[in-house]
């Protein structure tokens, strides 16, 4: 078994360090697809092309048997992909695990926030899923840009994050629906003092622990590889900067 991760940029690095973490003998592939149009401006029909063919070289060219989505943008097509192509390897995204998570954590009466990119609040995925409970959702496009940069604690982001979440400071849950965002928790929950944040990357890497037995599947003896259609450099900078991993990213071309 060798599991793969797959965001734009380099917010599914949380997600692949807490594999790592809990993980540390599974072999693992990582695909930042930094050189493609960002997925949140990719148009639906399109970014789900892009992730069927992604999909698919990862299991014929890097024996990846299961692959996790580790970007809310990207899970929001996945509705459009026929996850039962033998071509393709075993496929979930983390949307459906963050809203499960919100959904366990309140009781109808309560309201869930959602923060996350234009694509995937525009998409209603999180608020289909969330049917049933009073959820408030933001659009905090430019946190994910800063993220990728580096800029984890600039003013101009502060004050960001003061616009996008003042209108959730009295939610009792709060998704952070950008797995970039995790590499600013605190900041997030400082601005919803109630609320219990829910790391739907987190989430994700729970699930595919039980679901796909992963635990039993490690074997070690194999690297870890990090691929990317983006900048090499700017790669291993954002992932060190934003989560503190030293990555060493090879470039790759579809």
């Amino acid at each position: 078994m060798k599991l793969g991760i797959l965001d734009w940029g380099i917010g599914g690095v949380g997600f692949y360090a807490l594999a790592r973490a809990r993980l540390p003998e599974l072999p693992v592939v990582y695909w930042s697809d930094g050189g493609a149009v960002p997925y949140g401006k990719q148009a639906p029909a399109d970014l789900a092309r892009r992730l069927v063919a992604i999909a698919r070289w990862l299991k014929r060219e890097a024996g990846v048997t299961h692959l996790a989505i580790a970007c809310n943008a990207a899970s929001s097509v996945l509705p459009r992909i026929d996850l039962e192509d033998d071509r393709l390897p075993r496929i979930t995204g983390v949307i459906e695990h963050g809203a499960r998570a919100a959904l366990r954590r309140t009781a109808p009466g309560q309201v869930i926030g959602v923060v996350g990119g234009r694509r995937t609040i525009l998409s209603g995925a999180y608020r289909r899923a969330l049917s049933g409970r009073t959820v408030r959702q933001r659009i905090a496009q430019p946190i994910s840009a800063r993220v990728e940069a580096g800029d984890l604690s600039s003013e101009g982001l502060h004050g960001e994050l003061d616009g996008i979440m003042a209108p959730l400071r009295e939610v009792d849950v709060l998704v952070l629906a950008c797995t970039h965002y995790a590499a600013l928790r605190g900041a997030f929950a400082a601005r919803a003092p109630r609320a219990e944040i829910v790391d739907p990357a987190a989430e994700l890497l729970a699930w595919t622990v039980d679901a796909w037995q992963l635990e039993s599947a490690a074997s070690g003896g194999e690297p870890d590889r990090v691929l990317t259609t983006g900048d090499v450099a700017a790669t291993a900078r954002s992932a060190r900067l934003a989560f503190g991993m030293e990555l060493n990213p090879a470039s790759i071309r579809i």
